[in-house]
């Protein structure tokens, strides 16, 4: 999913082919059939919902194999955001960065998953540009996820999650260099697809929630002993002990874990599985319910059975949870943020926001964009979900940019990581 440094599996193989043979050309494909869209429908205000009775039989459509082709930025191409909102170039001082979290201090710390670096950048100007940037952390193995500890205004540690370990470093506010070695805490599966390790400590600070997403497409864990531990969400003590699967059947939520403010729960953003057609499986955001079952591989979007899997485990059916938000299939929802920032207006504020990476297993692409979930001021998703940003893809389908992380900065604007064109993006309010 990144232009360099790749892992060697067969999902990043995936993703570089360009395979026009492949794909439906987006110039002269048909407009899609509502609920369901692509990136030629995506328009920022615009609001979609799909629900579990508007999903189609498995191989309605062949699959696709239909890579991202990124080019660089054209001079004219700039993301497009809602009336009355500014996007500005914040940085282009990373490599492929990834997850991106505002610390208790204000400061803003960045994961430079395949370079193996945490970046971190303080303060904004007037151009809305950052003041200062500084490496914090290097020779790290594929980091992702990025957790502040115990949570509140003064922590004492930076928590890492690593490709494959739990890792922390002694971290005091407004610390710009970690101060010797990472300490391991534990380890994790590693290896095959989905090397991203997001985590999120709960609001007491007891529990640190890590996402492991699966080795594979939809390999049974009955017989495949790389999937053990994974489509799971994990959760430990902060010292690492006591490892246990809080929730499971979930392919890949290691893009995306976040807490609630409003309710305390876990939420998780997933990528669901692929090679059903173009618009099945849907990835989705849901909030995460304690020994849950949410169906990866048998089963999705409540008892629908995996035909490759129908005669397996049938007393999981009635199991498996239906997740609160649906999303466009094969969009790869990523990191999540609630907005708890004063920039925005009112009706913005508690909802969610979520970068969509963009599909390779889709004609026409869908995704490459931001997302709005709102949560109506109750904490609650009531299953529809908003365009916020878009034009990453240019109109002869060409990808220039991928959202990857977004987060909420000190002064109520949004950040947005795009490791396509290696940028920082910044949105703030400027209407009335």
């Amino acid at each position: 999913m990144k232009q360099s440094r790749l892992p060697l599996n067969l999902f990043a193989f995936a993703l570089l082919l360009s395979c026009s043979a492949c794909a439906t050309d987006p110039t002269t494909a048909p407009p899609p059939k509502a609920p369901f869209t692509d990136y030629r429908y995506e328009k920022p205000g615009t609001v979609r919902k799909i629900t579990p009775q508007d999903l189609p039989a498995p191989y309605a459509t062949k699959s696709a194999i239909n890579g991202p082709n990124v080019v660089d930025r054209p001079k004219d191409a700039w993301p497009q955001a809602p009336a009355g909102f500014k996007v500005e170039l914040f940085t282009t001082d990373v490599t492929g960065p990834r997850k991106i979290i505002t610390a208790p201090n204000g400061d803003v710390f960045v994961a430079e998953t395949h370079d193996g670096d945490i970046k971190v950048f303080r303060g904004i100007t007037a151009a809305g540009k950052p003041q200062q940037m500084a490496v914090f952390a290097t020779n790290l193995t594929e980091p992702y996820g990025i957790a502040f500890y115990p949570p509140g205004p003064n922590p004492q540690y930076v928590y890492i999650g690593n490709t494959n370990a739990v890792v922390r470093f002694p971290y005091h506010n407004g610390d710009l260099k970690a101060a010797g070695r990472p300490q391991h805490l534990a380890d994790l599966p590693s290896g095959g697809n989905h090397s991203t390790r997001d985590l999120v400590f709960s609001p007491d600070g007891k529990q640190l929630f890590v996402a492991v997403g699966s080795a594979s497409n939809v390999d049974d864990p009955d017989t495949h002993s790389d999937e053990k531990n994974r489509a799971d969400i994990l959760v430990m003590n902060p010292d690492g002990s006591n490892v246990h699967v809080y929730a499971y059947g979930i392919r890949n939520a290691g893009g995306g874990l976040a807490i609630n403010p409003k309710t305390g729960e876990l939420w998780c953003s997933v990528n669901e599985r692929d090679d059903l057609g173009d618009n099945l499986v849907p990835d989705y955001i849901t909030h995460v319910q304690e020994g849950g079952f949410y169906g990866w591989p048998y089963y999705y979007i409540g008892g629908n059975p995996d035909p490759r899997h129908k005669v397996k485990h049938p007393e999981l059916k009635n199991k498996v949870l239906v997740p609160d938000v649906l999303l466009q299939p094969h969009n790869a929802s990523l990191e999540l943020a609630f907005y708890d920032g004063k920039q925005f207006p009112a009706e913005y504020k508690g909802d969610a926001f979520a970068s969509e990476h963009g599909s390779w297993n889709r004609s026409p692409r869908t995704g490459y964009e931001v997302i709005r979930v709102p949560l109506h001021q109750t904490g609650h998703a009531t299953g529809e979900y908003e365009d916020f940003l878009t034009g990453f893809v240019l109109p002869n389908g060409k990808v220039w940019g991928r959202p990857v992380g977004v987060a909420v900065a000190s002064d109520g604007s949004l950040l947005i990581t795009d490791d396509a064109s290696n940028s920082i993006w910044r949105v703030s309010y400027a209407g009335k």
